[in-house]
């Protein structure tokens, strides 16, 4: 049997003990209360995999303490201990969760009978969220996710660069991640301990962009009331990521290529020259190619900066990463806010999957962090939580000029959008399936304690396996009857 943390909620001292001893003695490791109040105190304050308690304490009662564990952690499985009288309520009890119920008084070895069944679905459970991390972790690298063949080959074309000391050049529109693909390629590189230093060269004029990457001597230019280093200094030994490469003017382009070529510069306002060891990575959302061929941007600065090229694909031509993206933000914003929502709703994914995200994967991230501050707790993501307006046509009201999805004609009377079978979906309906399947085998088909295993409705549990075309588990009127 897997040990598990056990706490033990029980007023009896004898009982108490001796529990704690039974549950010792095969390897669990267990913590007492003798009053519901301290139970409560001691769910909150640390995780259980396991709570049994007696429905009758003083303070606060067993379904106070059921109820605790539950909100302080949905996986934690609770036993109650009930008198022979008190059925009832123990059935009650099962219905707002707990796993199981024993009778007074009852045999030590049918309580440690129950206590192996529930360590067996926090096994599987434990053995799931390890497979799920394991999928997700073949999508992603650095912080970005993607599933996307195209996107896949970017993610081993990053872990590969990474590796050496090129320089990199990230192509992309805006908001598809060409930031955390420079995150990704220092924080895996030989440089990782040195700093990484970032400047947008979009957000300064030529002369404050010049003294900003070059540094400056004191009184070089009104302003310069004292030496300041360039950003080139502070990353030495590190990474230098100048975003918005394509909006340089041809001054600097002449100073950033000599330092590419020499590794020497000076300050604006000096005639010393000082040595830079820096990795450069570059990113621009611009055609630098076509830049060159309008003359404005130098064709021996280009070839320096394409030394390797990163093209990161835009949101609408990975759609297999939507979900994957969504999912994730969901659950961090969920954290951040507090909140335990129940995912996407269908028409909400549905939603999801046939907007064509101009604004990329950060107007999906904003879209997502919307839904999350206006949905429901315990409630799944809503359509009108993602659009943000209240008054959106699937809830019977009208189109929203500042709305994306109503001025593509998603959420309206407009033509939607086909949307395809993805290799991300399929990929994800067969790990489903075969866990399911996996899950079920190792229950006896039992569909009530697979559904717990899974974290699942025994309903949603039913609604999957007919989707999947899995045979039918054990009938549930027996189940009820057991």
């Amino acid at each position: 049997m897997m040990p598990m943390t056990i706490l033990i909620v029980d007023d009896e001292p004898l009982m108490r003990l001796s529990i704690v001893d039974a549950l010792e003695a095969v390897g669990h490791d267990v913590s007492a209360a003798a009053s519901g109040t301290e139970g409560i105190e001691q769910v909150r304050q640390r995780e259980f995999d396991l709570v049994i308690t007696d429905l009758r304490l003083p303070g606060a009662d067993g379904l106070s303490v059921l109820k605790a564990a539950k909100e302080a952690r949905a996986q934690t499985e609770v036993v109650v201990i009930t008198a022979h009288g008190s059925v009832e309520t123990a059935v009650g009890a099962m219905k707002l969760g707990a796993f199981d119920y024993i009778t007074k008084p009852f045999n030590m070895d049918e309580l440690l009978l129950i206590v192996e069944r529930a360590g067996t679905v926090v096994a599987l459970r434990k053995e799931n969220q390890d497979l799920k991390a394991t999928l997700e972790n073949r999508f992603s690298f650095g912080g970005i996710l993607g599933a996307n063949t195209r996107m896949r080959a970017v993610l081993e074309k990053i872990k590969l660069v990474a590796a050496t000391d090129s320089t990199v050049l990230i192509l992309g529109e805006s908001g598809t991640g060409k930031e955390l693909a420079a995150n990704a390629v220092h924080q895996n590189s030989p440089r990782r301990d040195y700093p990484l230093i970032k400047v947008s060269c979009a957000a300064l004029p030529e002369t404050l962009l010049e003294a900003e990457l070059f540094g400056h001597e004191k009184g070089a230019f009104t302003g310069a009331l004292r030496q300041r280093r360039g950003r080139f200094e502070m990353a030495n030994r590190g990474t230098l990521f100048l975003d918005e490469i394509g909006e340089i003017s041809p001054v600097v382009q002449v100073k950033l290529l000599r330092v590419l070529q020499e590794r020497k510069f000076e300050r604006v306002g000096s005639n010393q020259t000082i040595d830079v060891d820096v990795r450069l990575v570059c990113a621009t959302q611009k055609d630098l190619r076509k830049e060159v061929a309008a003359g404005r941007f130098r064709d021996d600065l280009f070839y320096r900066l394409n030394v390797v090229q990163v093209v990161i694909p835009p949101l609408r031509a990975r759609q297999e990463d939507i979900t994957v993206i969504a999912d994730h933000v969901l659950q961090t914003c969920s954290e951040k806010m507090n909140k335990k929502l129940r995912g996407f709703s269908q028409p909400a994914r549905e939603l999801l999957l046939r907007y064509s995200y101009p604004g990329n994967v950060r107007e999906l991230e904003n879209m997502v962090e919307r839904a999350v501050a206006l949905g429901r707790d315990r409630e799944p993501i809503q359509p009108a939580d993602l659009c943000g307006f209240q008054s959106c046509p699937y809830l019977g009201g009208e189109p929203q000029e500042s709305c994306g999805f109503c001025q593509e004609g998603l959420t309206g009377g407009g033509k939607k959008k086909e949307v395809p079978l993805t290799a991300l979906s399929t990929a994800r309906e067969g790990f489903e399936k075969e866990y399911i399947l996996s899950v079920l085998e190792r229950v006896e088909g039992s569909r009530t304690t697979a559904a717990k295993i899974l974290g699942l409705s025994r309903k949603a549990l039913w609604e999957k396996c007919k989707r999947y075309g899995i045979p039918s588990a054990r009938d549930e009127s027996e189940e009820d009857e057991g």
